[in-house]
């Protein structure tokens, strides 16, 4: 069972993902608000996969990603972006992001993407 970290600075967004997720039988490790808190949270959670936002305050999923990497470089990251972050993902891309699923969710496509990553 893939344990996975929510990192999205919107709880209603978190809970979309959750929702998604633990219906389709993954374990939900641990949510985060910021990337400061899920780069915090990563060594103690050591989740399978983390869902990262790109847009958010404190410290943007492209700085936590970055740290998460160096921490594991083995680290499962999957970005989430609203449309028009274009060159934000390709940036996640060449920093070690597995994949990326576009805002507003769509519950097949959250899901084909955590299976490529975690099976």
């Amino acid at each position: 069972m893939a344990k996975i970290m929510i990192c999205d600075d919107a709880a209603f967004m978190r809970m979309m993902i959750k929702d998604i997720l633990t219906k389709n039988g993954y374990e939900i490790a641990a949510e985060a608000e910021n990337g400061a808190v899920a780069v915090d949270k990563y060594p103690e959670v050591k989740p399978d996969l983390v869902l990262m936002d790109i847009t958010m305050p404190d410290m943007d999923g492209i700085q936590a990603l970055k740290k998460i990497k160096e921490m594991d470089a083995g680290a499962n990251v999957i970005m989430c972006s609203a449309m028009g972050q274009q060159a934000m993902v390709i940036e996640a891309i060449q920093s070690g992001a597995k994949d990326f699923i576009v805002k507003p969710f769509q519950a097949e496509r959250v899901l084909e993407a955590v299976k490529k990553v975690v099976g």
